[in-house]
């Protein structure tokens, strides 16, 4: 029998855990166009300062506002859930626990952070909110956010996915959001890559860079742009996932986890399940810390750690972290939400520490897995989160044949049920393995070679 364990309402964590705080050294300086590090409020005309405050901080922990909690709790604390009949078929002595984010409104971990961020932008006088969406998680979140919170929100979905999703355009549009293709002919970006590239299957760079042109050029000074993973302080909303995890750990006495995974696109759900854990690592807990990731976009297992800009118009600023070049197009896997060419620079400081261990999986392997895990605990997950599943099977194996009783704690960060395409695709025999091959990822790293080193 699956085991769940809930917290109560009044457990939903209070503050958020800010992991600059215990890190043994400070992440390399955010870059300006002249190679000099910007200030917070070069920033300003994209963000509100009050999340600008969250991005630099490195407080330890920072408050969350009443109002944000009211909404969270619609859905948190999310419940911890032990997979016993996964174990039971692996026939492995560990433990498989995961965090099930996939039960909030939009299905997912993103609206922990969609939330936050629209309060804090109408907070701060904002009455419209631009942002991108891979997968088209992020897309719904933020549009059940805004309006919730009482913003607009226009989002720029990557072509590939807006045609192979088209339900999650739906869900946005149900909550007020208005979504278009990216590149799109609304922004001089999406005009000049359609003139060069009509036929691209679009990346979440490209996205980003049509949101942010969108944000800037709203001479009201109404409008902010909203990104839903990389930056610190989306990943500091997140932490609340971890913060749960160990208070609900400790509730059945349960010892901190040998194993920790978690998908990694840009690195959200991954840090906010990791960074609460992490701190117990850097003071001396033996934890084994997973981030997986596509083997068609591997951005921390083959790309370099350097300075590059998180867009492909090269308008956001030099970013310190793993890349695979801003001019990277992914090819069109159905893990839409892990098809981003950077990685959040805390997480990707982190991994240069030595502290992660990221790993790379195939789609065939990571949909067998989904199989495997709707056939033995019944829900469908995300294409991203199968990832997350099969490093977690893999380890439970790993752990039989050490006969070692471990425990594995991974984050489910959102169902499947909008992708049923993609696992269509696979039962038709439709989907091949595909691994980046080394003259793409030179070529694309072209783009980067003039930039600074870390």
């Amino acid at each position: 029998m699956t085991q769940t364990i809930n917290l109560a309402k009044k457990d939903i964590p209070k503050q958020w855990y800010n992991i600059a705080a215990d890190l043994p050294s400070p992440p390399p300086p955010i870059l300006g166009p002249d190679g000099k590090p910007i200030t917070p409020d070069m920033l300003a005309p994209v963000f509100p300062m009050n999340l600008i405050e969250q991005e630099v901080s490195t407080e330890r922990w920072i408050d969350i506002p009443e109002e944000i909690l009211e909404i969270l709790s619609l859905w948190r604390p999310a419940p911890l859930k032990r997979a016993t009949r996964l174990e039971q078929y692996l026939k492995t002595p560990a433990k498989i626990y995961y965090k099930d984010e996939s039960v909030s409104p939009a299905g997912s971990h993103k609206p922990n952070t969609a939330v936050a961020q629209a309060w804090y932008n109408k907070q701060f006088g904002i009455e419209k909110l631009t942002t991108e969406t891979g997968a088209g998680q992020w897309g719904s979140a933020l549009s059940f956010a805004c309006s919730l919170i009482g913003l607009e929100c226009k989002i720029y979905m990557v072509r590939i996915s807006f045609d192979q999703k088209p339900l999650r355009k739906t869900m946005m549009r149900v909550w007020g959001g208005k979504c278009f293709a990216s590149p799109s002919p609304h922004t001089n970006f999406g005009r000049e890559i359609l003139k060069k590239m009509p036929d691209t299957p679009g990346s979440l760079g490209i996205a980003i860079s049509e949101a942010i042109e969108d944000a800037v050029n709203d001479t009201s000074g109404k409008t902010r742009y909203s990104l839903g993973s990389v930056l610190n302080h989306v990943m500091l909303h997140q932490t609340v996932i971890g913060l749960e995890a160990k208070e609900q750990l400790k509730l059945i006495n349960e010892k901190l986890p040998d194993v920790i995974i978690g998908c990694a696109g840009g690195g959200s759900n991954f840090a906010g399940l990791a960074f609460p854990f992490l701190y117990d690592k850097i003071n001396g807990a033996d934890i084994t810390i997973i981030p997986t990731e596509p083997t068609a976009c591997p951005t921390l297992t083959r790309g370099p750690f350097t300075y590059d800009f998180g867009d492909t118009a090269c308008q956001t600023p030099l970013i310190a972290m793993y890349t695979l070049g801003h001019n990277f197009v992914p090819p069109p896997i159905h893990a839409g939400g892990l098809r981003y060419h950077g990685m959040s620079p805390l997480v990707s400081h982190a991994t240069k520490l030595g502290l992660f261990q990221p790993m790379a999986l195939d789609q065939l392997k990571c949909y067998q897995a989904a199989l495997t895990w709707a056939r033995t605990e019944g829900t469908i997950c995300a294409p991203e989160t199968s990832h997350a599943i099969a490093c977690a099977i893999d380890q439970a194996n790993k752990a039989k044949d050490e006969g070692k009783e471990k425990v594995i704690l991974f984050n489910y960060s959102g169902h499947g049920l909008m992708d049923l395409m993609g696992y269509e695709k696979f039962l038709d025999d439709q989907l091949t393995e595909y691994h980046l091959p080394e003259e793409y990822l030179n070529k694309s790293l072209e783009s980067i070679k003039d930039l600074p080193q870390v």
